[in-house]
């Protein structure tokens, strides 16, 4: 199909572009005082990846929606099974089964599983004729999401397997589901944090009683709402001793960075500083001193928004935020004008996954989040997660594009 390139979404484009550029130069400043060529160069292998990138944006949008609408549920059972594979044969790295490596290329399915689950749901959503608020409704798309999520969670990468959920509410949002039931469905995680103390529990259980009573929203959804969140606040002990030590730890951390300030807390407590320490203008390209003198850690991938700070200070941080800030606007708006509920589903679930990664990322360096390995979208290093933040621009400006197609 010819496209008619000036008709693209160039403001949405040129934001992702500006991202992925500031990128390269971020990792480039983060890796110049590196102890070996090898890491020197990651920012040229950046580069490679992201023109890998704008092949796959390209190619994306010149396929019509309606190509990924018919084969949802085959990408779906492609995700699962490589899912499968990777725990089998992946490729180990620091106890964790995430990647197929084929010679210098690794190969992350859980960010192909993104794509695919978001088709799946975005599909059952789009054609379903079950009412928006109908727990069979919630009882068939969740398990489209909760089964690759588990999968992920087993390799295992909590802060990956978060993002599927984001996206799975995400969708139920903007299929037509109201606000109230949503922070029902939620509930039940807040139980689960509540239930380490008995006392804050209760109090929780009985707010949640009250609300419910005054909000009168139907028996079944209401027992549905109590019996989870007893279950979950139940299975608390359990949950936790299942967690990974390093898992324990980042929440532990998290709660108090400053209990292993040499160990666990060093990142998040060197972010800071490096963040802090680059005021307004910050202190220029490759005169980072915490990059420089390498205190920053896995500073050109989870932590690549402390070298922003810490080299272009706050002015820096803001053209980023910005320039993401775009990106969701205009997402939103495509979202809304499609007359496909497929291609607006579509838009509003590429445009979950990039944000809640944006926010957590961004959290994460400030504190205000535990450290989950989530990279910054377009920023952070990384072959197959820069191909995919691509790819999710790509299916947004072809919604865009065709909007008017049914």
């Amino acid at each position: 199909m010819i496209l008619n390139y000036s008709s693209l979404d160039w403001k949405l484009i040129g934001a992702a572009l500006g991202l992925s550029l500031i990128g390269v130069m971020l990792i480039m400043s983060a890796q110049h005082h590196a102890d070996s060529i090898y890491k020197q160069e990651y920012y040229l292998r950046q580069l490679l990846w992201l023109a890998f990138a704008l092949i796959a944006f390209a190619t994306v949008v010149h396929l019509p929606l309606k190509l990924f609408d018919f084969s949802a549920y085959l990408l779906y059972g492609l995700a699962i099974v490589l899912l499968l594979l990777v725990l089998v044969v992946g490729t180990p790295r620091m106890g964790a089964y995430r990647w197929f490596s084929f010679g210098p290329i690794n190969f992350s399915p859980s960010d192909f599983a993104k794509i695919a689950v978001l088709c799946a749901v975005a599909r059952f959503l789009a054609y379903t004729k079950l009412p928006v608020v109908n727990i069979r409704r919630l009882a068939i798309s969740a398990p489209i999401v909760l089964l690759p999520a588990m999968l992920i969670l087993k390799q295992p990468d909590l802060g990956t397997s978060l993002v599927f959920f984001v996206m799975l509410f995400a969708l139920w949002f903007w299929s037509g589901l109201s606000p109230t039931y949503l922070i029902l469905i939620l509930s039940p995680m807040v139980s689960l944090i509540t239930a380490s103390h008995w006392l804050a529990w209760s109090i929780y259980i009985g707010v949640l009683l009250a609300f419910l009573f005054y909000l009168r929203l139907g028996m079944l959804f209401g027992i549905y709402t109590v019996v989870a969140n007893l279950a979950f606040g139940a299975i608390t002990p359990f949950l936790w001793g299942r967690l990974a030590d390093y898992q324990k730890l980042r929440i532990l951390t998290f709660l108090d960075p400053g209990r292993d300030p040499r160990g666990a807390g060093y990142q998040i407590i060197q972010s800071k500083i490096a963040i802090g320490s680059g005021g307004i203008f910050g202190k220029g390209l490759f005169h980072g001193s915490q990059t420089r003198l390498d205190f920053l850690p896995e500073r050109h991938t989870d932590f690549i928004f402390s070298v922003l700070g810490e080299e272009f200070g706050l002015i820096g941080a803001m053209v980023v935020l910005f320039l993401f800030a775009v990106i969701f606007y205009r997402a939103v708006r495509i979202a809304a004008r499609c007359r496909s509920r497929f291609a607006s589903l579509i838009v509003m679930g590429a445009a979950s996954i990039i944000m809640f990664q944006f926010l957590v990322n961004i959290g994460m360096t400030l504190g205000f989040m535990p450290v989950t390995g989530l990279p910054l979208p377009f920023v952070s290093y990384g072959g197959t997660s820069m191909v995919l933040f691509w790819s999710l621009i790509g299916l947004i400006v072809s919604a865009d594009y065709r909007w008017q197609d049914y």
